[in-house]
């Protein structure tokens, strides 16, 4: 079957491809680099999507407690934008969080707020996270001058 898209938990399998993904984007400084060790590391935080079973995104959820999550690593393959893969991902992610817990908040920095919007997603202002601007804002060579956008999506078990 043609076109055939699967979202799955990443493998260590994954590790080379997942790095080579996030290597295109990070070098446009449209998200940040994540060594292989990193990812390895990780791992357990990544899904991928494969199309007729070849890897064409990934995505990580990261968990800073408290209900509190991040939506990071997003990323599709260039040239396949737009097929609903990264909503595939997205949706999957929301899917497995409400499995899990009772309420969340689920939330991105990105340069795509229409992508989230559509799935729910709501915009905020970027200090409501203190915890990220710490931890992985204060190494993105962007950190003063940040043009990305926060959103936030909020389930509380309904």
């Amino acid at each position: 079957m043609k076109n055939a898209l699967t979202v799955r938990e990443a493998l260590k399998k994954d590790v080379p491809g997942i790095h080579e993904l996030l290597c295109i984007y990070a070098a446009k400084q449209i998200i940040l680099a994540r060594s292989p060790e990193d990812i390895e590391h990780y791992l357990g935080n990544f899904i991928i999507a494969e199309l007729d079973g070849k890897l064409c995104g990934c995505c990580a959820v990261r968990d800073f407690d408290n209900d509190l999550l991040e939506v990071r690593s997003l990323v599709v393959r260039p040239g396949l934008e737009g097929k609903g893969i990264g909503r595939a991902m997205v949706e999957a992610i929301i899917a497995g969080l409400k499995l899990k817990r009772e309420k969340f908040c689920l939330f991105a920095l990105t340069y795509q707020k229409e992508f989230f919007q559509k799935l729910g997603f709501h915009l905020v202002v970027k200090e409501m996270f203190p915890q990220k601007i710490w931890s992985d804002c204060s190494k993105c060579p962007k950190k003063d001058n940040c043009d990305e956008s926060a959103l936030v999506f909020q389930y509380d078990g309904e």
